[in-house]
């Protein structure tokens, strides 16, 4: 088997194809891309209502080649963290729609996720710093996934957010997003000031 190491840019490119491409893939369904314990569709935590909904857009593919992928990212503020994934195994590409002032619980990820931001703004905001982050539409980001706990919200109260996020190192099944246990995500609101 070939071996292929792939960066965040060729990644890029590949999320932007995805992007293009979702109308005739939108029936192949991605699965548990909300993140709500197994269910597909819509994710709700802690009393926000239904904020956040997740529109599987693919199936969990599997690569047919051996890949690892190696993503260095560095948010304004943070040291570089390089994520290696020696296995990608599978990918999935869901359109997640943020509602006006919706917000995703406090989350990681199995792997890394490549987001891009296609209409409105999302701000993202990782536990360990609390600094808020805007991702404009038009714009793309890295979530590292694994032990990177975090949350985004809709800054508008007029208008919803769409993200296209293509996920790495899927699992064959199970939920793409994991959230945080209410203790846990309580915790962090209060340390993060989070209050909506």
């Amino acid at each position: 088997m070939r071996r292929t190491t792939l960066t965040a840019l060729l990644m890029a490119g590949a999320l932007a194809l995805t992007a293009c491409a979702s109308d005739s893939a939108a029936s192949e369904g991605a699965g548990d891309a909300g993140g709500n314990g197994g269910e597909e569709g819509s994710q709700n935590d802690h009393d926000h209502g239904d904020p956040v909904t997740a529109e599987p857009l693919t199936q969990r593919h599997e690569f047919a080649d051996s890949i690892s992928v190696s993503i260095g990212i560095q948010p304004d503020g943070r040291d570089e963290h390089v994520v290696q994934l020696d296995d990608a195994s599978r990918i999935a590409v869901a359109e997640i729609t943020v509602a006006p002032g919706g917000r995703f619980p406090w989350h990681t990820h199995p792997g890394p996720a490549l987001a891009a931001v296609t209409s409105n703004e999302l701000i993202y905001i990782y536990a360990d710093d609390c600094v808020e982050r805007s991702y404009p539409a038009g714009t793309a980001f890295v979530d590292p996934g694994g032990d990177n706990i975090h949350t985004a919200y809709n800054p508008s109260t007029t208008e919803e957010t769409t993200v296209m996020v293509t996920f790495l190192g899927a699992p064959e099944e199970g939920p793409l997003t994991l959230p945080v246990d209410d203790d846990e995500g309580a915790a962090l609101d209060t340390q993060c000031a989070v209050d909506f």
